[in-house]
């Protein structure tokens, strides 16, 4: 089965397409790329990490929906935090997204691009209708 590109490459705010697919379906996968706390004009979030942690998940849930999934579907995911001492501010707003089957996650301390806090990507099983 081939591979399936979904959505269009984000536009920064530069106005610039950015060089990746929002999410690739390979067979039953959905692989999401990062999201940042970027708003619908390619704008970082002003806020803390609770704020931006939010627009991150909202991110996720539209891309998602691109391949006709939820994040009921993830099963991994991997977090990246700009500062380590945000993690359980971080912590409370991610679980307020996932019921009682949480996936996988990795999280790790980085420097991220812009002015981002936080950035996750996702692994879901959607199987094709």
């Amino acid at each position: 089965m081939p591979l399936e590109y979904l959505g269009a490459p984000p536009i920064a705010s530069d106005r610039q397409a950015r060089p990746f697919s929002p999410a690739v379906r390979a067979g039953d996968f959905v692989y999401v790329s990062g999201q940042v706390p970027a708003n619908a004009q390619g704008e970082i979030v002003a806020g803390g990490i609770e704020v931006q942690t939010r627009q991150v998940m909202e991110n996720l849930k539209s891309v998602l929906a691109l391949a006709g999934a939820t994040l009921d579907d993830v099963c991994k995911s991997t977090v990246w935090l700009h500062d380590a001492r945000d993690f359980g501010a971080f912590n409370r707003v991610y679980m307020s997204y996932f019921g009682e089957n949480k996936p996988a996650r990795s999280t790790t301390e980085a420097r991220l691009m812009v002015d981002a806090k936080v950035e996750i990507d996702v692994v879901a099983y959607k199987p094709k209708a």
